[in-house]
Order: structure tokens, then sequence, then C-alpha cells
């Protein structure tokens, strides 16, 4: 559903604008700032840098700022209003996360999207709304970016990260370039996490020409009269498999290895305010389990996303159909799977992401340094030594990376894993819609109270200073004479 003139109850963005102008006053948002400012060669230091931009990137740039380290930046390599995945390899057509969710508000009425919906077409609109439409969400998040001036830089990538004594140094490309140094740096790479696309080991060596990834900028307009095939069950298969129907393919094959499709969302049916808060809390053993119960049961792909698929009747679901092999055969591919050999132009492999540190060369400098939980934290107690969870980085309480040996890399607690990669140290509030702004909490509390550590002895002189007179000595007389002299009698 889409919307282009509002109604006459809509009260307009601007007037919204106005209405959170008045409560960010009302709450002295932002914070007056308080961190020390630091120098390196002449050069002014960084407080904080956010490498990304998208949502989360957003809320925890808010917060920081909100919080009084205004000396931030965030970097997005995507140009402005292309940042996250929303209308680039997000090919659902709405958000599958219900409407009502507050996403990254960060507890103020008047950011959230339902606010800015009905500020513009009203509330019968809000009312008639079933799912938010992608783009409409990119559009939500344009305005957030802009109505709270933040500070992001679009068109520049992070190439290297590296240690220098207590401060970490960037070297940037694009319409910024380095190197810079900042005090904190928080990863908020979506997603991608920290290694990118997951590739599985059947589709190395075969030519980038006859396959994509998921995440890939897909040509689906030259899989027109092509037969493709798609791996996988989830929610990106199917819109992969979706927008490549309705591109013109000729035929499109589900390849999905499980017998029967995934039918319960687990996580979305114990979803709380106690999921939100006591899930990093729990011991190791429970976070395990909960994350490996449910990668076991697998989250379904959307009703409306698995219909949008199977309404084509050149859509086939193939289940129990998992693949052995897969070669360059002609202009095509030959799929050798548990059903036979298979025939096609293309293939769309939905396989997610890894969290290979490796595979990203801007972390070259700090990635073998990093714990994950396979270093210890997991012991075979707590059950399926699954490879994408043992994977995972171990993650201190405020999202900072901790060292696979310590005092070999320190500046691993400065940096902060503030995407899809922290979920199973600390549950799902850095990468999904509902409940970003949590996280962003608990991310920006850690910071302040390691930026001030930090600066201990600075605050410490600061107070010792500190030399204002509330009282100018004129409001009080010193009776102590006349009880002298009382005395005295």
């Amino acid at each position: 559903m889409t919307h282009s003139a509002a109604p006459a109850t809509a009260i307009g963005l601007q007037a919204l604008e106005e209405r959170l102008r008045s409560d960010l006053e009302l709450l002295e948002l932002p914070a007056k700032s308080w961190v020390p400012p630091r120098t390196l060669h002449g050069e002014a230091v960084r407080d904080v840098v956010v490498i990304g931009a998208g949502m989360c990137g957003l809320a925890a740039t808010a917060k920081l700022l909100f919080t009084g380290i205004s000396n931030v930046v965030a970097y997005d390599a995507a140009p402005a209003g292309e940042e996250g995945p929303w209308i680039t390899f997000a090919r659902m057509e709405t958000l599958r996360s219900p409407k009502t969710l507050h996403g990254p508000a960060l507890g103020l009425p008047q950011l959230t999207f339902r606010a800015w919906f009905t500020a513009q077409w009203g509330a019968e609109a809000w009312q008639e709304l079933d799912k938010i439409p992608k783009n409409q969400w990119m559009d939500y998040l344009v305005w957030y970016r802009q109505v709270l001036d933040l500070p992001v830089r679009n068109n520049v990538r992070i190439t290297a990260i590296t240690p220098i004594d207590d401060l970490i140094a960037l070297d940037l490309t694009g319409a910024e370039t380095g190197p810079i140094y900042t005090r904190r740096l928080v990863l908020a790479t979506g997603r991608s996490g920290l290694g990118g696309a997951a590739v599985p080991d059947f589709l190395q060596g075969v030519d980038r020409r006859f396959w994509a990834h998921s995440a890939d900028d897909i040509d689906f307009a030259a899989l027109s009269g092509k037969s493709v095939a798609v791996i996988g069950a989830g929610a990106s298969s199917m819109d992969n498999a979706a927008t490549a129907l309705e591109a013109g393919a000729a035929a499109v094959d589900m390849l999905i290895r499980r017998a029967e499709m995934p039918r319960i969302n687990k996580m979305t049916g114990i979803g709380s305010q106690g999921v939100v808060h006591g899930m990093h809390r729990l011991a190791d053993d429970w976070k395990w389990k909960f994350v490996d119960y449910t990668s076991a049961s697998q989250t379904p792909p959307p009703r409306s996303s698995t219909l949008r698929v199977s309404r084509h009747p050149q859509a086939h679901f193939y289940l129990n159909c998992g693949i052995e092999a897969v070669r360059e055969e002609g202009e095509g591919l030959a799929i050798t799977t548990t059903q036979g050999e298979k025939h096609y132009d293309f293939l769309i492999a939905a396989t997610g992401f890894a969290n290979d540190f490796n595979g990203r060369p801007e972390f070259a400098a700090v990635a073998p340094f990093i714990r994950s939980w396979s270093d210890g934290r997991y012991t075979p107690e707590m059950g399926t030594p699954r490879a994408s969870m043992l994977d995972a980085p171990d993650l201190g309480p405020d999202f900072e990376f901790r060292e696979k040996v310590p005092g070999t890399c320190p500046q691993l607690a400065h940096i902060y894993c503030f995407n899809d990669a922290a979920m199973l140290t600390h549950g799902k509030v850095s990468g999904d819609i509902p409940a970003v702004s949590a996280g962003a909490e608990r991310l920006v509390r850690g910071i302040t109270a390691s930026l001030f550590a930090e600066d201990v002895a600075s605050h410490y002189a600061s107070l010792q200073a500190y030399d204002t007179p509330e009282l100018q000595g004129d409001e009080w007389v010193d009776a102590s004479p006349l009880l002298k002299k009382e005395n005295a009698l």
C-alpha cells in the first residue's frame, strides 16, 4: 500500500519535527559534551567512529550524541539514502516485523515510524497499513538521520583498522581519505557482520557468471527466459526467487535440503522485554541452547513471501533436495542433488553470512587476536558444536571484542561489535528492528563508562579546578561573635 496525498487529519512532518524538538529540549538532549578533547600530531582525535550508517549505525550514533559524546562520526560506503539492505539486496516487498515496533526511536514517541507515518497520512491510513513497505522504511531512516542532524559521511570505505598505542587508526578511501584516529570504534556492519557472504564449498571455483549470493547486486532482468535454481527455504531465498520470477524467469526451482518447510518462528513466539534485557545475562550454556535450538528449528520465510513465489506456475519447491556438487556445463550449471542431477542457467545461493574475520582485509591487523566462542567459551556439554556459532565472537558485556590471548591486542576492548555477529553473546539487539534501541542503550552505556574511566584523572582535575561559587557571601550573617560575647558574660 502506498500513500501520496496527506488527509486533513495528518499534522504534517513540520509539526512532528517541532514536537520532537520540544521533547528533546524538555529532556535536555543532546546532553552537554563532557569528553576531554584529544589530539595526535596536532590533529583532533575522534572519541568514537561508527562504521555503518544503516539502522544500527544511526541508532548508535544518535544515542552517543544524546549522551554527550559529541565528537562522533559515522562512515558508510554507500551513497546517501542507500545505506543498509533495504533498497539494495533486501528484495522483499514489506518488512517482516510488525508495524508497531519502536525500532531505533530510543524511547522518543515522536521519533517512531508510526509518528512519522501518521504525521503524513493520518491515523486511518495507519490502521489500514498491514506491513511496512521496505522502501518506505528506508524513507523513514533517511528522515531519522536528517531530523536528528546525525554526522554521517557517505561514500567512504574503511580499508584498514590498526591499533596504535591507546588509539585506533583508520585508513579511509572515497569521499574522505585517511588516516584518522579514534579512541573507540563501533562496527555497525549489519547482516554481513564481520565476514561477509557465506559461500558453500560446492560453489568454490565455479565461474561467477553462473551464480550469485543473495546479497549480491544481481541483474534480474538478465534472468528473463532463463532457468534458475535458488538454494534455501528462508526469507532471502523466497525474496530472490520471487524477484527472478517477476523479472520473467522461465523456471525457478527452490532447492531445499530439509524434508519439511520450517513453519514456526520460535523466537518471535517468546519475544518479550525479558528476552531483550535478560538473554545477555544468562549463563553461557543457556545462551547456546537458545541459539542452537532456533538454528536447528530454523526461521520460516514469511507467508506473504512464500505465496509471492508459489503463485507462479513456473516455480517449484524441491524438498529433501540437498546439493552434493555443482559444475559448469556449457553455458550453464549441472547440479548434483540427492534427487538426481538438475540443469540450470543460473543459481542464487541464499546461504547467509559468515563470521570469518579473515575474509575482510580491513580487519587483517586485528583478526588474529579476536577471541571467538571456539576459543574456550564453548564446551561440549553445551550441545551441538555448530560451526556458525563456534565462529561467533566472544564479546564482553558492552559488545567489546576480547583477546584470544590476554595482552596481545589490548585495543580490542575499544572496538565494539554492534552487528548481527553479536547475537550469541548479546541476543538479538544489534541486527533486527525490535530491540535495536535497547542494544544502542547497552552499547553507549559501556562506551560512556569506558571513556569516563580512561579520563578519570582529567575529570578529577576538573573537579578540583571548578571554582564558580553558588553563594556570594552576602546571604547570611555569622552569629559566632554574638555567641562568644554571650558566653563571656
